[in-house]
């Protein structure tokens, strides 16, 4: 027989569970894992101009934006950009559903979506004391 409290300590060892498979709370390693291959899939895809698996890296809300702006499909649109190619991971920081990646001549930033981790602004420099200036970026 359970009593209240081996009730409770159950409940909330299953909320704990269903929080962590809702959020993707991974181990922080697999998250930085997770977001340095997508970092890797969008850089590849740019330095090889596969604009298909490029447009496939982008969150939805940041290909919306691409394509409103360009006026036509993220494939056609894409091109155009002036997302600059990077290479060499320098940093990864994950923070919860987001991270940023900081590469050699670039910063992605990325959100994590049920399908996987999405690039949600490309070609951002820092400003002192302000947001980075992106190229592509999100609405």
């Amino acid at each position: 027989m359970t009593s209240g409290r081996d009730r409770w300590r159950w409940s909330a060892a299953g909320a704990a569970v269903a929080l962590a498979a809702l959020c993707g709370c991974g181990s922080l390693s697999d998250r930085e894992d997770a977001v340095a291959a997508t970092a890797a899939r969008f850089e590849s895809a740019l330095a090889g101009g596969d604009d298909a698996l490029l447009c496939a890296t982008l969150a939805p809300g940041t290909r919306q934006e691409l394509e409103d702006t360009a006026k036509s499909g993220c494939d056609r649109a894409m091109p155009g950009s002036e997302v600059p190619k990077a290479s060499g991971v320098r940093r990864i920081d994950v923070y919860g559903a987001q991270a940023r990646v900081v590469l050699d001549g670039d910063t992605l930033f990325l959100s994590s979506f049920p399908d996987g981790w999405k690039v949600t602004a490309a070609g951002c420099e820092p400003r002192p004391r302000k947001p980075y200036n992106c190229e592509l970026k999100g609405g």
